[in-house]
This record gives C-alpha cells, structure tokens and sequence, in this order.
C-alpha cells in the first residue's frame, strides 16, 4: 500500500497528499528567492492578479541564475597551482599541448582539456628483496634500493603506461644480470661498490631506451645474505678461501726466500765459471808458451833436452811415492826399499801422516838423493 492511500499509517511528511505539488512549487519559490537574493535579483510577485506572470519570471530567472553558477563552478575548475618542484601537463582531448612552469595556471576545464601535476624534484625509492644465482651457482639473498626522480614529465606521462612498474622490472632484470657474472666472494666483500655503479648504468641505460622520463640517482645493495639453508657450505668455502690466501701467502714469502739465494748462486757460478775459463785459459797459454821455449831449445840441443825432460818426468812420477828403488852398480840387481812399511812398523800407533812427519827428513834425504844415484847409474852404464 503507497504512503499516501487511505489506511492506519500516516503521510511520513505530515502533509495532505493533495497538498504535495503545492509544496514543492513553494520550496522551489524559496529556493529561487534565496539565489535571487545572493545575486542580486528582483523580488518576487506583489499578490495581485499579476502574481502567475511574475512567477514565471522569477522562475525563468532562478534557472538562468543556476546555469551561470554552475558554468563559474565549472570554470573555476580550470584554475590550478604548480608548486616549485612540479610541473603539469596539460592535454586537451588526450593530446599533449603544453607543460606549465610553477605558479598559479589556467586551462580549460574537463571534458575539453586536462592536467596532470608531475613532481620532478622529489626523490623517490623502489625496494626489492629477490634471490639470485651467482656466476658460481651459489644462492644468496639481496636487498637493493633504488633511488630515481621523473626528471621528464613529458616522457613520463605519455611513453609508458606505468613508469614505475616498469623502473621495478628493469631494476630486477639488471641486478641479477650483474650477480649472474659475479662471483659469490666478490659479491660478499670488496666487489658491492662496482656492482651497484654497473647496475645503476645498466638500469639508466635501458629506461632511457624506453624513454621512460625517469632519471636514476643512485643505486645501493641494503643487504647481502647467504641463504640459510646453505650457510654451513658457505662457510666452509669460505674457510677454504681463507686456506687458500694464506698458502698463497706462504709460497709468496718461500718464493721470495728462495729466489735470491737461487740468483745469488746462478751469480756466484757464473763468475766461477769465468775465473775456470780465466785460469784454464792462462793455463793453456803458458804450455803452449812454455812448449814453444821448449821446441826452440830441443831444435838447438835435441840429446841434452830429451835428457832434461826424462828426468824432468821422473821426479815428477817418483816424486810422491814413498817406494825407493836403488840399482847397485855393477850387480844388475834392483833394490826395493818399502819406506811407508817400514815406517808402520816401527812407529805402529802413529798415524800416516804422523808417521810421515816424523819420519819425513830422512824420506825426503833418501828421496832426494837415492834417485839420483840410480839415474846417474843408468847414465854411466848406457855411456858405456
């Protein structure tokens, strides 16, 4: 049953259903009274017959008044401000027409054109915790910031449909380009200042291929991590790192050591090869000099000088032997006399050279003088 049907339930308004027009007409009347008043308009009918005409008036004007009020409104939505670190793009059905400066700006209200306020002088910060493979297969778990501001708001309005987005792929893409061609020890300790450059130039470099408008300012590793599954093998690997510079260490130290020492005797040879061909050389030059002294006295004297040299051989063959034979002239006998025997067994506790030092002036005497005889011997018998 409608509200306004005869029954129990009352009119929620309070008011006569035959009333209902009445009433709205009157609160439109108020309504465009009050409009004509804020704007300046006439007042109403004077209660006489002329009251419906001037009705029609007042209602034909609090419509016109409404219209220009809202085209103000409307209007007034064109009017925007650009602060000092913005700049706003302004398209007009969807094409570019102009970038606007800081300040207080004017354009014409949507539908027809729009704006989109860019800020270029804030810095912002893309974070992004990933899991990579390095170039020795190992696992370990980065957090990178990066930092970026849209320096071109051209660009980064129209070229890309979410810049942002796409600054976040690029980043992932380029970060696990660079762990994937380093090692793990490099990433861990002295190699993260290189790795974020090349990643910031990587990241750069491929956002203004895609013309992106963003500028990247820096590029920073939050955090390196092994993974705690294969933490108890990383340390293993790097105590066996830690084994392998100091063996290092250890053979620079024996190298350094021993390379001296080896030069130093590579040297000392060197110059005691030089002094033997030195002395060989002398040598070899005084016999054949002493050769040639020879030869001239042989072509003078041939007997006297073979004679010479006969001898000359035999004290040198005789000369350190301690056996004395002695040729007792006329009987064609040999007398051998054991020298170094008899010396033992008379002196058995002395040593040879003991023995030779004591019993060396009457050896050298026997020496010195037997031979002689004996050669003077053969002498005489070969004169005769």
């Amino acid at each position: 049953m409608a509200w306004n049907e005869p029954g129990k339930n009352r009119n929620p308004w309070g008011n006569r259903p035959e009333r209902g027009a009445a009433d709205l007409d009157e609160a439109l009347r108020r309504l465009q009274r009050r409009l004509a008043g804020i704007f300046g308009g006439g007042r109403g009918g004077n209660g006489d017959g002329s009251g419906s005409s001037s009705g029609g008036r007042a209602r034909g004007f609090g419509i016109g008044t409404i219209a220009a009020a809202l085209l103000v409104i409307w209007g007034a939505t064109g009017v925007y401000q650009v602060d000092a670190a913005e700049r706003a793009v302004i398209t007009r059905f969807g094409r570019y027409v102009r970038t606007t400066q800081p300040g207080i700006g004017m354009h014409i209200p949507w539908p027809v054109e729009a704006r989109r306020i860019v800020n270029i002088g804030s810095i912002e910060t893309f974070n992004d915790q990933t899991r990579m493979l390095t170039q020795d297969e190992n696992l370990v778990d980065l957090n990178i910031a990066v930092q970026y501001r849209r320096a071109e708001p051209i660009d980064f309005s129209f070229n890309v449909r979410d810049p942002e987005d796409t600054l976040g792929e690029v980043s992932e893409s380029a970060i696990r380009e660079i762990i994937g061609r380093s090692r793990l020890d490099f990433v861990l300790e002295e190699g993260r200042q290189e790795i974020t450059a090349r990643t910031k130039e990587l990241v750069q470099r491929t956002l203004d291929i895609y013309k992106t408008g963003i500028e990247v300012t820096s590029v920073s590793l939050v955090g390196v991590s092994v993974p705690e599954q294969v933490q108890t093998s990383q340390r293993d690997a790097i105590k066996a790192r830690e084994d392998k510079e100091r063996l290092a260490l250890e053979a620079q130290a024996y190298s350094n050591d021993i390379l001296p020492k080896a030069k130093g005797s590579a040297a000392r040879q060197l110059e005691e090869s030089q002094a033997y061909k030195a002395r060989i050389v002398a040598d070899a030059e005084g016999e054949a000099e002493r050769f040639s002294k020879l030869l001239a006295a042989y072509e003078r004297a041939p007997g006297v000088t073979r004679q010479r040299l006969y001898y000359e051989t035999i004290e040198d063959v005789l000369g350190s032997t301690n056996k004395v034979l002695v040729d007792t002239e006329g009987t064609g006998n040999m007398l051998y006399l054991p020298l170094d025997k008899l010396t033992e067994r008379r002196v058995p506790s002395l040593t040879l050279d003991e023995q030779r030092q004591s019993t060396g002036p009457a050896v050298r005497e026997t020496q010195e003088t037997t031979p002689d005889v004996s050669i003077e011997a053969r002498r005489e018998r070969g004169s005769r």
